[in-house]
C-alpha cells in the first residue's frame, strides 16, 4: 500500500477550487518555528488521495517517507523527532496514535516536516495546547493548506498565534477542499481572530466548528451570527461555555434560526441562555422547516418559567428530534408544563432530562407522556429523584408505548431493607428493560440512538440504562 506526493493531487484536484500559489508555500519556510502537544495526538489516521492513476515513481510508501523525514532533518541539521517517527511506523496498524511527549520545533525542524505533510493525508492533525506563536502558526497552517493535509484540525489552547496565524488560519478555512472538521476552543476569538473567522466561513466547506470557552459573548457572536446567516455548508455548530446571556446573546442565536436552514445541530450547554432567552430560542425554533434537528441546552440556568415558552413551540416544530435540557431546575412543575405540548408533537424523537429536579410526581407526568407518544425514541433522567412510585409509573406507560428503545435510569436503592420492595424493585427495572428491548428490537433502533445524547448527561457508577 503506498500514499503519494500531493503535487501531482493538486494539479488534477476534481472540483478545480482555487489552490494556493507556489509563492504562499515558500512563505512557509521563513524563519518559523512551531510546536506540538505533550501528551496528545498529534496525528490521528490517514486517508487515501482520491486520484490513484499516478506514476509508480510519484508514490512513496511509509518506509520511504520514514527515511524521507531522517533525510530531510539532516538536510536541515535537526535531530529527528522520535515520536513522529514512531508514528510513521505503527501508522498502519493503530489508526489513533498516541504521541510521546514532545519538544518544541524550531523553524528548522517544522520544515523538515514537509516532506510527511505532502506524502500523506491525515484524518486528524491535533495542534491543541501546542504553543503556536504567529510565525509558526503561519508557517504549518500554509503547509496544511497547499497539501491539503487533513479533514479535521484541532488548534485549540493555542492563544499566541498573532495576526499573520489567524490571518492563515482564515484563508486555510476558506481555501482548503478537503477540511471538514475545526477546533478552536479555549481560545479568545476576540476583535481581528472573530473577524477573520467569520469572514472566512461566508465561503468555506466546513461542515464541524467547535468553538468552546472562545469567549464569544457579544459582538464576537454577533459578528460570527452574521457569517453563519448565509452559510450553506456548517451542519454544526458548538458553543458550549461562552457565557452566553439571555438577552443579547439569545436573540442572536435566535435570529441564526430564522435565517439558516443549514444548520443541523447547536450545542449551547454550559451557558446563561435562561428562561428570557430560551424564548428567543423557541422563537427561531418556529422557523425551521429543515435544518436543525438537534438542539442541547444543559445547564442554562432554565427552571419551570422557561417550559412556558418551550410549550409553545413544541406543537409546532417541523425538524427537532434530540433536545437536551439536563442540568436545569425545571422541577415536576416543568413537566407537567410540557407534558400535554409533548404529546402534541410529531418530531422529538430523543429527550435530554438528567438532574433536572425531577420525583416521582414528575415521572408519572412523563409516564402519562410515554403511554400516548407514537415516537419518542430516547429518554434521559438521570440522576434525578425518582423512586419506586415513578417507576411504577414508567413501567405501565411502557405496556403502552411501542416506540420507546432506550430509557436512562438510576438504579434505585431501596429506602427499606424490605425484601418485597427489593423484588419489586428488580422486576420493575426487568421489565422496563425487556419492553425497550423489544421496541428497538421492532424499530432497529437498539444502536443508532445509543450515543446521541452527550456523554456528560452519564450518571454515577450506580446508574443504568434500558435498551
Amino acid at each position: 500500500m503506498t500514499r503519494c506526493s500531493d503535487k501531482e493531487n493538486d494539479e488534477q484536484s476534481d472540483d478545480g477550487a482555487e489552490k494556493p500559489s507556489k509563492n504562499q508555500k515558500k512563505r512557509s519556510k521563513g524563519g518559523k518555528h512551531v510546536s506540538f502537544p505533550p501528551d496528545e495526538q498529534i496525528v490521528s489516521g490517514f486517508a487515501e488521495h482520491s486520484n490513484t492513476d499516478r506514476k509508480a515513481d510519484s508514490c512513496l510508501t511509509l518506509t520511504e517517507v520514514t527515511v524521507a523525514y531522517q533525510q530531510s532533518c539532516s538536510k536541515h541539521q535537526v535531530q529527528p523527532r522520535a515520536h513522529i517517527l514512531h508514528q510513521l511506523q505503527v501508522l498502519y496498524a493503530d489508526l489513533h496514535i498516541n504521541a510521546s511527549p514532545c519538544e518544541r520545533l524550531d523553524h528548522r525542524s517544522c520544515e523538515a516536516l514537509e516532506v510527511v505533510l505532502k506524502s500523506l493525508h491525515f484524518d486528524f492533525i491535533n495542534l491543541q495546547a501546542a504553543q503556536l506563536e504567529e510565525n509558526g502558526a503561519s508557517s504549518l497552517l500554509d503547509m496544511i493548506l497547499y497539501y491539503e493535509s487533513t479533514s479535521h484540525l484541532d488548534i485549540s489552547d493555542n492563544s499566541s498565534m498573532g495576526t499573520s496565524g489567524w490571518r492563515a488560519l482564515a484563508h486555510l478555512i476558506k481555501q482548503s477542499v478537503r477540511l471538514s472538521r475545526l477546533d478552536v476552543c479555549n481560545v479568545p476569538v476576540v476583535d481581528y481572530p472573530a473577524q477573520s473567522l467569520s469572514k472566512a466561513l461566508l465561503t468555506s466547506r466546513l461542515t464541524v466548528l467547535h468553538l468552546h470557552n472562545a469567549q464569544l459573548s457579544g459582538m464576537p457572536l454577533y459578528t460570527l451570527v452574521g457569517a453563519l446567516k448565509s452559510n450553506r455548508a456548517l451542519q454544526e455548530l458548538h458553543l458550549t461555555s461562552n457565557l452566553l446571556n439571555s438577552y443579547q446573546d439569545a436573540l442572536q442565536i435566535g435570529d441564526l434560526l430564522r435565517y439558516n436552514t443549514t444548520l443541523q445541530m447547536l450545542e449551547l450547554s454550559n451557558n446563561a441562555v435562561a428562561d428570557a432567552g430560551l424564548e428567543e430560542l423557541c422563537d427561531g425554533l418556529r422557523w425551521q422547516t429543515a435544518g436543525l434537528k438537534i438542539l442541547l441546552l444543559r445547564n442554562n440556568q432554565i427552571t419551570a418559567k422557561g417550559m412556558v415558552h418551550l410549550a409553545k413551540a413544541l406543537p409546532v416544530l417541523k425538524v427537532l428530534q434530540v433536545l437536551d435540557l439536563g442540568e436545569n431546575l425545571l422541577g415536576n412543575e416543568g413537566i407537567q408544563v410540557i407534558r400535554e405540548p409533548l404529546m402534541l408533537n410529531s418530531t422529538v424523537l430523543q429527550l435530554g432530562l438528567a438532574q433536572a429536579n425531577i420525583t416521582c410526581e414528575g415521572a408519572v407526568a412523563l409516564a402519562e407522556f410515554l403511554a400516548e407518544s407514537r415516537q419518542i425514541q430516547q429518554l434521559d433522567i438521570r440522576q434525578n429523584e425518582v423512586k419506586l412510585g415513578g417507576l411504577m409509573a414508567l413501567c405501565l406507560a411502557l405496556r403502552m408505548n411501542q416506540s420507546l428503545a432506550r430509557l436512562d435510569l438510576d438504579y434505585i436503592p431501596p429506602q427499606e431493607q424490605d425484601e418485597f420492595l427489593m423484588e419489586t424493585q428488580t422486576r420493575l427495572l426487568s421489565e422496563i428493560n425487556q419492553r425497550c428491548l423489544a421496541n428497538a428490537s421492532v424499530s432497529g433502533l437498539a444502536t443508532e440512538t445509543s450515543e446521541t445524547l452527550p456523554a456528560e448527561a452519564d450518571g454515577p457508577a450506580d446508574s443504568m440504562t434500558t435498551a
